[in-house]
């Protein structure tokens, strides 16, 4: 395979998009976060305060949320879309509220669900939204499914409006043309979902993939699932993938333990990365009957990606395939893909302040967990800030500074 020469260290392109305060703020937040023992505290201190129903909004809202939410509702995040979409980034859009546990909490989640596709529809904000099945119905109820016991008849009549609001998300993202992603869960409620998105797709993806499922790599089934449920569409319907790590490693491990059950987790990352990139070229190969989500934050794997792309002979800007960072990180990849011609999304997290803030935890433990992506962030936000630095001195030393613009100087 030849040589790629596409790299992710130009810092110029990687933080276009941001002014010089929003820089500055990714860099003293990534520095915190390289700080294990900080990092740490604050967590803690974090769960402490939604315990007493601190108003986050004062401590949360200007920093760690503003690096990685596009603002409280739909309207707020009009601006970063429009602010991506100027640098060839475009957005998945994900209402990210968790804890969904009552029937009415799950119509709420189903008709915001096709609020936003209306708003992408009617405003050409997006191509794409992402939801999580726990949000529309109930965790326990999955789990039931997934282990196949057998469902009292009040229970087959939830189960029946679970599957109901599948249906109306995924029919309303087709006459749409927004393309759904549907996210993965833990391996003990998985089974359910990937039932249940097999049905969307057999459904909605008989010409191009509509509905994705998120198959986790850190999973040492999922290659095999893989084969298995491309092998059984026999080419009548497209078969959509987003395809990850994994988040939820951790907590996987735990109860493997506590149940005393063989982890699904695999060994090592030696592991994971195989089905990841054994995965990743056999859809690429077998790409006329997928549509694909590369949703990585690891250089290798994004570049491993565009080698394969041209090893199977595909345009670096084929609609069926699209690269995929969460916002707010890895804008190295993100940017130097787009600006290569590749397709690229941002995953766009929003909602109020203490509804996404399960998800901003997530994104504290993920950036002190994988130490090498962070401070490679922060090492790249460090070299534009001198160099920021070094324009501002020159251009006080050839006495220009009043001609500069206010953004520069900012």
């Amino acid at each position: 395979m030849k040589k790629n020469h596409l790299e992710f260290n130009n810092t110029e392109i990687a933080f276009s998009y941001k002014s010089n305060y929003e820089l500055r703020r990714a860099y003293y937040l990534f520095k915190l976060l390289s700080l294990g023992f900080i990092s740490k505290v604050g967590r803690k201190l974090l769960k402490i305060l939604i315990n007493i129903n601190f108003p986050l909004d004062l401590l949360i809202l200007k920093t760690i949320y503003a690096q990685f939410c596009g603002g409280r509702d739909i309207y707020e995040c009009e601006d970063v879309i429009d602010n991506l979409k100027k640098n060839k980034v475009y957005s998945i859009l994900d209402y990210s509220i968790e804890g969904s546990i009552t029937e009415n909490d799950f119509e709420n989640s189903l008709n915001k669900c096709l609020n936003i596709l209306s708003e992408c529809k009617s405003k050409n904000l997006s191509k794409f939204i992402v939801f999580k099945p726990s949000a529309v119905g109930r965790f326990s109820l999955y789990k039931k499914v997934s282990s196949k016991l057998d469902l009292s008849a009040e229970e087959k009549n939830e189960w029946n409006r679970v599957e109901n609001r599948f249906n109306k998300i995924c029919l309303e993202a087709s006459k749409t043309n927004i393309m759904v992603l549907v996210d993965a869960e833990e391996s003990w409620i998985q089974n359910a979902i990937d039932e249940l998105v097999y049905k969307m797709m057999k459904t909605y993806n008989k010409n191009k993939a509509v509905v994705f499922n998120t198959l986790q790599a850190y999973r040492r089934d999922r290659f095999e699932y893989l084969t298995k449920i491309h092998h059984n569409s026999s080419g009548k319907f497209k078969i959509g993938v987003k395809l990850v790590r994994g988040a939820y490693m951790e907590k996987e491990r735990k109860r493997a333990i506590r149940y005393n059950y063989m982890s699904p987790i695999c060994d090592d990352k030696t592991h994971t990365d195989k089905i990841f990139n054994n995965s990743l070229e056999y859809i690429i190969k077998n790409i006329d009957d997928f549509g694909l989500f590369i949703g990585s934050h690891n250089e290798k794997s994004n570049l491993l990606s565009t080698e394969l792309l041209k090893k199977y002979k595909i345009k670096t800007d084929d609609d069926r395939i699209w690269f995929s960072q969460l916002y707010g990180m890895s804008d190295n990849i993100s940017f130097s893909l787009a600006n290569n011609g590749y397709n690229v999304a941002k995953y766009l997290p929003f909602g109020p302040v203490k509804e996404v803030m399960p998800y901003l935890m997530r994104r504290l433990d993920e950036n002190s967990s994988i130490s090498f992506q962070t401070n490679r962030e922060l090492k790249l936000i460090e070299k534009e800030i001198y160099v920021l630095f070094l324009g501002i001195i020159f251009c006080l030393y050839n006495k220009c500074l009043p001609s500069m613009s206010p953004e520069y100087t900012t």
